[in-house]
């Protein structure tokens, strides 16, 4: 028996092996979403690439990747949020700010996720028929930033605030601090004059918050004082380059 379980599970790893990875169809037109507080809706693109219709399901939620359309509560509401999209079509998006029972923080940015589900039509060509196949339903996430009107400085600034320290505790790491109401999102980074990106080092610094980063594969921490140079994510999704030290 132990022998056709293992046989079995051989077979089942082999085939997922076979698989291509798949891809989605329907792609979102950017990396994230900035909601501004004072418009109270925007509208994010959607382009249906693949060369079959899909069903397509949108929802905001507030963190959880486990989340699903009818487990979330947030102040936004998303229309349609259900729909099918023709082959090589676009779809509009549309986002309103409801609101809801507790009004979010009007002194700093408050984050979301937008989920885009497609589901695939099942296949009906003769090709198919009586045979078994494989179906993968594809689930795009990116970030929603909802941006009060208001808020002080400019968000396209906002990386060259943060502050970088030794973080206390075990291991070499830095502690980032954020003094601005906007999130800042790390991608990259490097120590000394003419040094390469160290391994695994990004993150996001929430809005007067702050972050540890591990510095992996560095013996000791940093001195005060050594040049920093780190890339940041901007509101279009592009990669800014920052300078910068370790402070004291």
């Amino acid at each position: 028996m132990n022998i056709l379980i293992r046989a079995f599970g051989a077979a089942v790893v082999a085939l997922c092996l076979a698989i291509p990875a798949a891809q989605a169809s329907v792609v979102i037109g950017g990396t994230r979403v900035v909601f501004p507080g004072q418009q109270g809706e925007v509208t994010v693109r959607l382009s249906n690439e693949g060369d079959h219709p899909a069903l397509v399901e949108a929802w905001i939620d507030t963190g959880n990747a486990d989340s699903t359309p009818d487990s979330v509560t947030t102040p936004f509401l998303i229309t349609p949020p259900l729909f099918r999209m023709e082959s090589h079509k676009d779809q509009s998006l549309r986002i309103l700010y409801t609101q809801g029972s507790q009004p979010l923080p009007t002194d700093r940015e408050s984050i979301f996720w937008l989920n885009v589900l497609e589901i695939p039509p099942k296949p009906d060509g003769h090709e198919f028929a009586g045979r078994n196949y494989l179906q993968f339903a594809i689930r795009s996430r990116i970030k929603l930033f909802y941006r009060p009107a208001g808020l002080a400085g400019d968000a396209l600034k906002a990386a060259d605030k943060l502050i970088f320290q030794i973080a206390p505790g075990q291991g070499a790491a830095l502690q980032v601090h954020n003094p601005t109401p906007y999130y800042v999102t790390i991608s990259n980074l490097s120590l000394g004059a003419g040094s390469k990106p160290l391994a695994a080092i990004s993150g996001m610094v929430a809005p007067f918050g702050d972050l540890r980063l591990p510095l992996k594969g560095l013996a000791q921490t940093p001195a005060v004082g050594t040049p920093i140079v780190f890339v940041t994510i901007n509101d279009f999704g592009a990669a800014d380059t920052h300078k910068g030290a370790v402070a004291p």
